[in-house]
Order: C-alpha cells, then sequence, then structure tokens
C-alpha cells in the first residue's frame, strides 16, 4: 500500500468507459477542485474512476463497453485500473494505489451512498461502523500470545525467587560452618602438639592407614546421611506432586472438540464477513448506479419515499450489470432481498463471534490445565528417577561402610594391645582431621551452589523488563478497542462543534455521541440537544433532524474515522457528492473547513453551489 506524501504535483485522470464516461482526460492541481454541473453529466462516474485508480471495487463499467480503463497520475507514479465484463460480472484488474481499500471506501470517497453519511439517515451501529477497520481476531490472537508468554516468564520468576531463598539459606549455613572450621583447626593444632614426635613416628605406617580409613569412613557415612536426607525430600516431594496431579483432570477429546468447533467458527465467521463486504459492495454499487446512470429518477421526487416512488414506477431501463432490460420494479425488489440478506448475514456473524469468545475461553482454562498437568507429570518422571538413583547409591554406599567398619575394628584391635597411649592421641588427631576434611568438603560443595544460583539468576532483571513490557503490551492491545473507540468519540464532537459553530444552524446547540457500556459490550448512542427561544435547552429526537442536519452529521462522522485512522496517510483524495440538501453558503464552508485534512478534495456540485465557493478555486465543467 502507498504512502501519501506531501505533494503540489498536478493529477491527471484518464478514464474510458466508466459509468457514463466513454472517454476523459481532466487534470488538476491539489487543493479544492469543484466538477461544476447539472446532474447526468459524469460528475459521479468522475469520482468513480478516481475511486477505481485508488483501489475502490466501487466503480460501475458502461453498460454498453465490455472493457474500461482508468489511469491516475501522481507524484510523479501512474496507478491504473481494469475493469471488465465477463459472464454478467464486472471484474478489476490494474495496479491500483492501494492493495487494501475499505478505509478509504469509508471514510474518504464520500459519495451519497457511502456508508458513513448514511449510517445517521438509516440509524445503522455507529461502532460497528467505526471499528471495522479493526482486525478484532488478530488483537485477541496476539493477546493469547502474549498472556502465554507472561505464563512462562512468571513460573521462571517464581523459580528464581525459590532460588534466591535458597541462596540465604546457603550463605548462612556457610557462614556457620566457617567458624566450625575455625574451631575445629583450633582444636587439631592442639591434638598434634600433644601428640609426641617420638609416639607420631611409632607405629606411624599403621596410624596412617587407621587415619585413612575413619577418614574414608566418616565421608562414607557422611554421604550416606546426604543421601538419607534427599530421599526423605524427594519422596515429599513426590507425594506432593502426586496428589496436585490426582487434582488436575483433562479430558483430551474434550480439548480436541473444542478447538475443531473454534477452527469451525473462525473459517464461518471469515466467510461471514467476506459474504457481508460482498453483499455492502453490492449494495452500494447499485445505489451508486441508480445515481449515476438514472439520476431524473432521484430528480422526479421530492419529499421522503421520492427515490422508491420512481423506482417502482412501471417503466424499463438498462440493467448494468447484465444489459438487460429490467422493469425499475425489479431493481428495487432485488436490492430489498439483498439488504435483508445482509442484515441477517450481519446478525448470524455477532451471534458466531458470541460463540467464539465463550469456546476461546474455555479453550484457554483447557490449555493452561493441560500444560500445569503435563509439567507435574514431568516432575513426578523426573523425582522417580532420582529416587531410583539415589536409593541404588545409598545402598552401594551402605556396604562401603560396613566393609570400612571392619578395616577400623581390626586396625584399632591392632594398635590397641600395642600403644593404649599413643593411639587415644592418634584418634583425637584422627578425628579432627576428618572433621576439618568434612567441613571443608561442605563449604566447596555450598560455594559451587551459590555459584550456580548466581549464574541462574543474573538473567532474571533481563526477564522482569521483558514481564514489564508484556504487561504494557497487554494494556495497549486489551485497551485497544476502547482507547479507538474513545478517540472517535472525542473526534466526531470535537469537529461537530466546530462544524455548527460555523454553519450556524437555527435553534442546534449540540450534536455530539456518547458511548455507553454494559459489561464487555459498549455502543454509541447519537444525541441532539436545541434550544427555544428563550434559550431553554432541550434533547430532540435523531428522527427531527432536517435533512440538511443529517448530512452534516454524516459527513463529520466520516471526518471522524478518516482522523482516527490516520486515513489521510493512505490516500490522497476525498471525493464528495450529492450535497444538494446543503444551501450554498453552508456548502462553502464546509468544504473550507475539510480541504486542511487532505491534499485533494474533488467535490461535484450544481453550478450555483460551486458560485459560492473561493473564486481561487478551479472549476471544471466539462467530463
Amino acid at each position: 500500500m502507498s504512502t501519501v506524501e506531501a505533494t503540489d504535483e498536478p493529477v491527471v485522470v484518464r478514464a474510458e468507459k466508466i459509468g457514463g464516461i466513454d472517454a476523459t482526460t481532466v487534470e488538476f492541481e491539489a487543493g479544492v477542485t469543484a466538477l461544476a454541473g447539472r446532474n447526468a453529466t459524469n460528475r459521479t462516474s468522475f469520482l468513480q474512476s478516481i475511486m477505481a485508480a485508488m483501489g475502490s471495487d466501487r466503480a460501475s463499467l458502461k453498460g454498453d463497453a465490455e472493457h474500461g480503463h482508468v489511469e491516475v497520475d501522481i507524484g510523479g507514479k501512474q496507478y491504473t485500473r481494469t475493469l471488465a465484463r465477463k459472464n454478467g460480472t464486472v471484474t478489476f484488474g490494474g495496479e491500483p494505489y492501494l492493495d487494501r481499500p475499505q478505509l478509504a471506501d469509508l471514510f474518504a470517497f464520500l459519495l451519497e451512498s457511502n456508508e458513513a453519511r448514511r449510517a445517521v439517515v438509516r440509524g445503522d451501529d455507529l461502532r460497528e461502523l467505526i471499528l471495522r477497520p479493526v482486525d478484532v481476531d488478530e488483537v485477541e490472537a496476539t493477546i493469547d500470545r502474549l498472556q502465554a508468554e507472561k505464563r512462562e516468564i512468571d513460573e521462571t520468576l517464581s523459580e528464581l525467587s525459590a532460588v534466591e531463598r535458597e541462596r540465604g539459606s546457603l550463605t548462612e549455613e556457610r557462614a556457620r560452618l566457617e567458624n566450625e572450621l575455625e574451631s575445629v583447626e583450633e582444636e587439631l593444632a592442639a591434638a598434634r602438639e600433644a601428640l609426641s614426635s617420638e609416639e607420631r613416628e611409632q607405629d606411624s605406617e599403621r596410624f596412617d592407614r587407621l587415619r585413612e580409613a575413619r577418614t574414608d569412613l566418616e565421608d562414607v557415612t557422611y554421604d550416606i546421611e546426604t543421601e538419607q536426607a534427599s530421599v526423605q525430600s524427594l519422596e515429599s516431594e513426590h507425594e506432593e506432586v502426586t496428589e496436585q496431579l490426582s487434582a488436575i483432570s483433562i479430558d483430551g477429546d474434550d480439548l480436541d472438540d473444542l478447538a475443531s468447533e473454534i477452527e469451525r467458527l473462525r473459517g464461518r465467521k471469515r466467510e461471514l464477513d467476506e459474504t457481508v463486504s460482498q453483499l455492502r459492495t453490492v449494495i452500494q454499487f447499485n445505489e451508486d448506479m441508480v445515481d449515476a446512470e438514472y439520476p431524473e429518477l432521484l430528480e422526479a421526487g421530492e419529499g421522503e419515499g421520492a427515490v422508491t416512488d420512481q423506482l417502482l414506477a412501471d417503466r424499463e431501463v438498462t440493467c448494468w450489470t447484465c444489459g438487460s432490460s429490467v422493469e425499475t420494479d425489479r431493481i428495487e425488489e432485488t436490492l430489498s432481498s439483498v439488504r435483508d440478506l445482509r442484515r441477517e448475514k450481519v446478525e448470524r456473524r455477532n451471534e458466531v463471534d458470541s460463540q467464539l469468545d465463550s469456546l476461546t475461553d474455555e479453550r484457554a482454562e483447557y490449555e493452561q490445565r493441560r500444560e500445569e498437568r503435563d509439567r507435574l507429570e514431568r516432575t513426578l518422571s523426573d523425582l522417580e528417577a532420582e529416587l531410583e538413583d539415589r536409593r541404588g547409591r545409598i545402598e552401594r554406599l551402605e556396604d562401603r561402610r560396613s566393609s570400612l567398619e571392619e578395616t577400623v575394628e581390626t586396625l584399632e584391635a591392632e594398635i590397641e594391645t600395642e600403644a593404649d597411649e599413643t593411639l587415644g592421641a592418634q584418634k583425637t588427631v584422627t578425628k579432627h582431621e576428618v572433621e576439618r576434611d568434612r567441613l571443608e568438603r561442605e563449604l566447596d560443595a555450598i560455594d559451587e551452589d551459590i555459584e550456580t544460583i548466581d549464574d541462574r539468576l543474573e538473567g532474571r532483571s533481563d526477564l522482569e523488563a521483558r514481564r514489564a513490557e508484556i504487561a504494557d503490551e497487554l494494556e495497549t492491545q486489551r485497551t485497544r478497542i476502547e482507547r479507538l473507540e474513545r478517540e472517535a468519540i472525542g473526534a466526531f464532537n470535537e469537529q461537530m462543534e466546530t462544524v455548527l459553530g460555523l454553519l450556524e444552524y437555527a435553534n442546534l446547540e449540540r450534536i455530539w455521541i456518547e458511548r455507553l457500556a454494559a459489561g464487555n459490550e459498549a455502543s454509541f448512542e447519537l444525541h441532539v440537544t436545541r434550544s427555544t427561544g428563550s434559550g431553554t435547552t432541550y434533547e430532540d429526537s435523531i428522527e427531527h433532524l432536517s435533512e440538511s442536519e443529517r448530512e452534516v452529521t454524516g459527513l463529520i462522522l466520516a471526518l471522524a474515522g478518516y482522523l482516527v485512522h490516520d486515513v489521510h496517510e493512505q490516500v490522497p483524495f476525498m471525493l464528495l457528492d450529492s450535497l444538494e440538501a446543503l444551501d450554498s453558503e453552508r456548502i462553502a464552508t464546509l468544504i473550507e473547513y475539510l480541504s486542511q485534512y487532505t491534499p485533494y478534495i474533488v467535490v461535484a456540485l450544481l453550478p450555483e453551489d460551486a458560485d459560492a465557493l473561493d473564486d481561487t478555486y478551479p472549476r471544471i465543467t466539462e467530463i
């Protein structure tokens, strides 16, 4: 899709066989351009030509033509659109300005049948109109993805908090062991002093063997106690995890059924969206064609029901889709049927949306429970494997301890018969040496554990920062719709107040939109405030707006959508026609006001209305 850039370059439009146009080339400058002329002078067809080149499908092929073509030169680039009739249907091709023209069709191409202009008159859902360009499914998918990532980070941070508490306990234990080691080293030094060098030399080899055996025995005993403590802790954890796992019930078939149903409903919603969009295009295309091909049907009657009365007149016209002659009442019957079908599809789409919301919430709960069950099963499997491994080690260590106990008893018996005093002193030295070695090993193990914990904690700040980012992004996504609603209402109310002040309608004080919320649902309510001759204000009904007031309200609603969705960044044109409900002076004031928001405004006007515009605005009188 193109991005609009500021330009003062002229625009050249070349159109063939579009609407009522046979062939034309028109050039105009930036700013306001008036298409001045009476009805049936191809002004609307020219606007449709620009729309087609911009990417809109709301243009018609001339009734007697099989092919049509539009070229628009702007900003040093050329954009093209082709129309071809095949099997009674008009297809589009070429390289237009926009890949997706929805925003422009809604809020920039403001022909008489434009939905934003007609929404006020028809009492349409104003909120749905403003939010239509937003991909709600994409917003919900983004929220689901962010929530899953946040749960994963929360679980990791929770584990790191437990690890940090463990580090504190290890630090306290290390300090205790260092104090104990210092005391043991002092006692060992005293014991060695007490053992005379002569006694120490006597039976040195045998004492060394005994000391080594006792050291090994102490090591093995310590290892057994450590493993037994680990087994006890693992058994407790195993029991706790087993209880947690038994409390989680998951039916895999139900989850599969949910996923299948959600996918089916999403597919159904996409089909309904496409059908509603196509029906909307068909309705607007045919309404535009009534205005473009047979404007006399609109001019012949006055007051409410004039268009319908003319269409139902017993006469024949040439169908612009197939080229055959049909009675006018058949056109109205067909349009009425298509409108009814669109309303039916919109209602069905809303039902599908509601079902999708409910099933998506249910699936999220199922998936969360399934993730927790899988995690617990993995934990249980790891615990069982570790328990088996540690129990095997305990068994091997106990065999080793029995062997060492026999060796110590044998050596003690041999030494005791020869040197009881030397043996006692040596036992004391050996005892302190074994205790010192044990404490040093425990300190080394604690240092390794602390180092491992520090490595794990090193990335916590990054995780916390990412979690904060996710929380902000979730808040943004969750409030995106509401924020857009409030921005649209604010833009409408502000612009409406300004324009009413410029147009000076008698006793019309204010037209404004109020956002009403009920639970997770919201709606837009349009209000009208009038004043009496004495200055008293009162709320009036929308139905009591004059035709001129309704037209202005619809145009400002379109302008609100134009501003909120930044349409000026996507398409350089604002196109208008059928402003006859406003008097000439108000038309001139309104065009002047709108011109500040877009590089190019092209407006179709009757000659007397065009005369009221600023003299500097160019007029195009022949197309």
